[in-house]
């Protein structure tokens, strides 16, 4: 039997997207004003990208441990503790005094936060009916890749106006009224507090070890040389054993605290790998924007959010033609557009030198934009709306942890690629660059008595301006390269999208 769609509910609904918004914009909030905070606490270069680390590795737990504790807690508890705990942690980030006050409230925010995401997702494919998702989807999906996508604007401008313990402060007094919304509104199902007697305390260790091991090892192996840090290597084996234990309990107790058969529905499993792909795309782009902005261009913070900005107002006025469209034509022909439209954006980068600036950007932004949300609106609906309502917690949990942990890898390998290929670039440069070749020497003349009419040792200060000359291109080329991959991961995957099944109707939901 369908649940009943009331104002209340409808409402409660809404209050949830937004707790969901401040949740994942705060991935990615800090990540324009690093230095800004590093100056503030006094903190090393390797201690500030804990910052962000922590936050990350801590949701990645919550995510899918939440599908769990929502049927335990029911909706409506899990998500106003969630909240009042998220607020309350941000009002401890804002307070810290030192790096490592910073790094523990960050972390429990990020835990708590992780705890709202799954929720949103679950509500919208249970509590609306299938002829209402044309409009929840597009709102679900334009959160979960709008909110990462102008989180370094939103935090660069915070920090510029203010200081960055507005970057924290900000998520009070909203937060205070989600949780209040959420405890007064949420009516969708009840707890059942006699699942706890089962909990699995081991099975929570594990996957703390596997996801937390996992996304530790992504975010630190490319700055440290993988496995030629011990620290990486130590926590590589430490993912790979909680791995293993978490799929062991997962598969073999009645109630594991991660519920893996939905991945028996082919849908899930294959918009599950959109899901991770998606990640890679989203968080991906969201990254290589500001790094090439900052260290190719010299912008700061403030300047590298109005340019990016693009993206997040291109997937704000396609979100109801996104709507319109998954009510109107077929959902696997959206997502091929989608991912083909994608591939089109990044390849259009591939053509980057050192001067491109806001219009050279403009028109691929735009296309990145309408793309990521003409792919997530059908893939949420391909991947979640084919399930039974009793699958829908655990699963919205799993789906959302496949995008983190897309973001994650994606990550990893686009920090990898870009230093390895840098270094080979540099060198392939360097060989042109020699004493027999008569136009080096030419532009070597040239910088050496620019120079030296400045005052410098001109021969010294010419080698040296041409080395980061060379470094420079050699950055730029290495960005290339990335582009160049990510658009044939998007293009390759395009027409695997006609390999799922379009919904004949949503499943029933069910109020309890």
């Amino acid at each position: 039997m369908e649940a009943e769609l009331t104002p209340r509910r409808v409402f409660a609904f809404l209050i949830m997207v937004f707790g969901m918004f401040m949740a994942i914009l705060d991935i990615q909030i800090v990540s324009a004003s690093l230095p800004d905070i590093q100056a503030g606490l006094g903190a090393s270069p390797d201690e500030i990208s804990w910052v962000q680390t922590s936050y990350l590795i801590a949701e990645v737990i919550m995510i899918p441990l939440s599908g769990f504790l929502a049927r335990v807690m029911s909706t409506r508890f899990l998500f106003a503790a969630s909240a009042a705990g998220f607020t309350a942690a941000s009002l401890l980030c804002a307070t810290a005094t030192n790096i490592e006050q910073m790094i523990l409230w960050r972390a429990l925010q990020g835990f708590l936060g992780g705890g709202m995401i799954p929720s949103v997702f679950a509500a919208a494919f249970t509590i609306f009916p299938p002829s209402k998702r044309a409009v929840v989807s597009p709102m679900i999906g334009l959160v979960a890749t709008l909110a990462p996508t102008v989180g370094p604007t939103v935090g660069g401008y915070l920090s510029h106006a203010f200081s960055w313990h507005w970057l924290f402060l900000v998520n009070v007094i909203p937060g205070i009224g989600v949780a209040i919304g959420a405890w007064m509104l949420i009516d969708f199902d009840k707890p059942d507090w006699k699942l706890f007697r089962r909990f699995d305390w081991w099975g929570l260790l594990a996957l703390a070890a596997f996801l937390g091991g996992m996304e530790f090892v992504f975010e630190e192996g490319p700055s440290n040389d993988w496995f030629q840090d011990q620290l990486v290597a130590w926590m590589c084996a430490v993912m790979v054993a909680g791995g293993i234990v978490t799929f062991w309990r997962a598969l073999t107790r009645d109630e594991p605290i991660v519920d893996l058969t939905a991945f028996l529905n082919a849908n899930f499993s294959i918009g599950s790998v959109f899901s991770f792909v998606m990640g890679i795309g989203l968080y991906g782009l969201t990254y290589l924007y500001p790094l090439y902005l900052a260290q190719i261009r010299g912008y700061d913070s403030l300047m590298i959010g109005e340019t990016v900005f693009v993206s997040g107002l291109a997937m704000f006025c396609t979100a109801p033609l996104a709507g319109f469209l998954s009510g109107r034509m077929d959902l696997r022909v959206m997502l091929l557009i989608g991912f083909m439209g994608f591939a089109t954006s990044t390849w259009m980068l591939t053509g980057l030198t050192a001067d491109w600036d806001f219009s050279e950007l403009l028109v691929p932004q735009i296309l990145r934009g309408m793309s990521l949300m003409l792919c997530m609106v059908p893939i949420n609906n391909l991947a979640l709306g084919t399930l039974p309502p009793a699958k829908m917690k655990g699963a919205s949990g799993l789906y959302n942890l496949m995008r983190n942990l897309g973001g994650a890898m994606g990550l990893a390998i686009i920090n990898t690629v870009l230093s390895d290929r840098q270094d080979l670039h540099y060198a392939r440069l360097a060989e042109r660059v020699s004493w027999t070749r008569d136009e080096a020497l030419r532009q070597l003349d040239l910088m050496a008595q620019n120079l030296s009419a400045a005052g410098l040792d001109g021969p010294t200060a010419a080698l040296a301006q041409m080395a980061l000359r060379l470094r420079g291109q050699a950055a730029v080329m290495s960005f290339i390269d990335v582009f160049v991959l990510i658009s044939c991961l998007f293009g390759g995957l395009a027409l695997t999208a006609l390999l799922m099944k379009k919904p004949k109707s949503a499943p029933p939901a069910d109020a309890h």
